[in-house]
């Protein structure tokens, strides 16, 4: 193999035949209503409908009884929802305007923020950048705000069923149906175990898919309907880890620079929590150049810089997780997000201000307009892709899109370097995105050359530098060992590219053996990394995967 290789020549194609089927189950679960993913937009949009239904069938105008379910691939609420995350609560004032922000399920407004550049062994604080601005702003955890939005659609008679990933779209036609679930209790080789239960169709009159960043389903039904974007999607691999300190930290922090080569985009956070509970991480663009780049090494390494190791001596690394996070903004939100009987909302459709470090109230606000467009379509009894492209129109005249315009080539400046991209930024930041006047243009990720290197590794002490295999037991992963494979890879994989996916996982699912790479399904905790780059990432049965508590 050359120096060079491009991740997209190994990389299988979507299997989108196996992924939008025909139904054929006569038993099927009826529902009016579907949200697939259990996240804030998915638990946003199933709020406000439930809402909405109730409202005006008192009226004596509504659409007469719902049925709204919600569908999630966690064994519960907020297992796999991971984010920083400092949350802008304007939704959350939208939604629930008789609380205030102390009712929300927030640890503290950010009232002291700042921002580094960091070398090696040293830092220099810069002004905060005006995107980067929070206070106002509040820390929380995301699985904790969702478990909390899931208690508020259950008091509003929403059916949210956890442990039930969706596999599959059902459509006739160009018409969306619903979903199949995955199957559990299958062994190694696919066949039914002991414990063995089929998959279950849940059909629908509209089916939103809110299934989160990288979503399989999602991808399948753009294909499908060759729905485009200016721009592709890209990401970036974020590794988080929860500390309880022995030291408080009270500031909002944010650095840039080192650990990571100046070719790579992306930077770290530290955030407290309570006065002995800080969330910090790193977020790499997966545009990187280097082959063996590795950001769960780099976070590890990161700790041990001056501006951090001082918070985490003497204290404990409590939970840990991955996940990935669109990238693309504005220039890579599909050009339609309805269809034929279906909508897109939240990460599935990209919903993320990369340089204001925003999405969940995007997520958010898309679940709330989707279900407003639900609800006019169910009074009218026509749910067609005419009656729904309501959501398109409103969604483009929302905050959402007006602050995702705002900001449209920041993260695409630093395609060619950290140096460069400042400076394109800073020009962004003062002519308010208009220079440059167009669009910058992007590639996909796996379309991104990888330069071959040699690999870089030090060993964990286990006080305040831990391995893959220790982030995983932190995340509270308990997926059976005998589970099928849900990661598929092409046959053959030369070492070079074999080395991409050991060092991209930040869960050591990978690695290079003598009989070539060997896949270890059951660490995976569902980041989606690979499924950007390299094998391609399908649902497994229901429970499987991280269980994040505070992440």
């Amino acid at each position: 193999m050359s120096r060079k290789f491009k991740p997209s020549d190994f990389q299988p194609e979507l299997r989108r035949n196996n992924l939008i089927v025909s139904p054929a189950d006569e038993e099927a679960i009826e529902m009016d209503v579907l949200f697939v993913g259990g996240g804030p937009a998915g638990l946003a949009g199933a709020i406000t409908l439930a809402r909405l239904v109730a409202e005006g069938n008192e009226r004596g105008d509504g659409p007469g009884e719902v049925d709204i379910a919600v569908l999630e691939k966690a064994e519960a609420l907020g297992e796999h929802c991971l984010s920083g995350a400092v949350i802008n609560p304007v939704a959350f004032r939208t939604m629930f305007p008789d609380l205030q922000d102390k009712d929300f399920p927030f640890y503290r407004e950010v009232k002291k923020e700042a921002v580094y550049f960091l070398t090696r062994s040293g830092s220099l604080r810069i002004p905060t950048p005006p995107t980067m601005r929070n206070h106002g702003n509040y820390v929380a955890s995301i699985s904790e705000v969702t478990r909390w939005l899931g208690e508020k659609a259950e008091e509003l008679g929403v059916n949210v069923f956890p442990g039930f990933p969706a596999a599959q779209l059902l459509a006739d036609g160009d018409r969306v149906l619903g979903v199949r679930t995955q199957a559990t209790g299958l062994d190694r080789d696919g066949n039914p175990g002991s414990n063995y239960m089929p998959p279950a169709e849940v059909t629908a009159r509209v089916t939103v898919l809110a299934e989160g960043t990288r979503g399989m389903l999602t991808q399948a039904f753009l294909e499908w309907q060759q729905i485009s974007s200016s721009n592709p999607q890209i990401y970036a691999l974020g590794v988080k880890e929860l500390w309880e300190t022995a030291k408080p930290l009270d500031t909002v922090i944010h650095t840039m620079g080192w650990p990571l080569p100046r070719d790579a985009f992306g930077g770290s956070f530290m955030y407290p929590l309570e006065d002995n509970l800080a969330a910090l991480g790193l977020v790499v663009g997966l545009d990187y150049r280097d082959n063996t780049l590795d950001v769960h090494e780099l976070l590890q390494q990161m700790k041990l810089h001056p501006l951090f190791k001082p918070y985490l001596e003497g204290g404990e690394m409590v939970e840990w997780g991955a996940k990935t996070i669109p990238e693309g903004g504005y220039y890579s939100v599909p050009e339609h997000r309805h269809g034929n009987g279906i909508l897109i909302a939240g990460d599935a459709a990209g919903l993320v201000n990369v340089p204001a470090l925003k999405g969940i109230h995007y997520a958010m606000h898309s679940g709330v307009l989707a279900a407003r467009t639900i609800y006019q379509a169910l009074v009218k009894n026509d749910i067609t892709a005419r009656e729904l492209q309501a959501y398109d129109r409103l969604l483009d005249d929302s905050y959402v899109m007006d602050d995702l315009y705002r900001t449209r080539n920041m993260r695409l400046a630093f395609k060619d370097g950290f140096f460069r991209g400042s400076l394109k930024a800073g020009l962004m930041t003062l002519t308010g995105g208009r220079i440059p006047a167009g669009r910058i243009t992007m590639e996909r990720d796996a379309d991104a050359p990888k330069l071959v290197c040699e690999p870089r590794k030090a060993a964990p002490d286990g006080k305040l530098t831990f391995s893959k295999v220790d982030g995983v037991f932190k995340s509270g992963n308990v997926t059976r060992d005998d589970i099928p494979c849900h990661l598929e890879a092409l046959d053959d994989i030369p070492r070079e590219v074999a080395e991409l996916y050991v060092h991209m996982c930040p869960a050591g699912v990978y690695e290079w053996t003598d009989d070539g790479l060997r896949i270890n399904a059951p660490n995976c905790v569902d980041c989606k990394a690979t499924d950007v780059l390299g094998p391609r990432w399908a649902p497994r049965e229901g429970g499987s995967g991280p269980r994040y508590k505070r992440m």
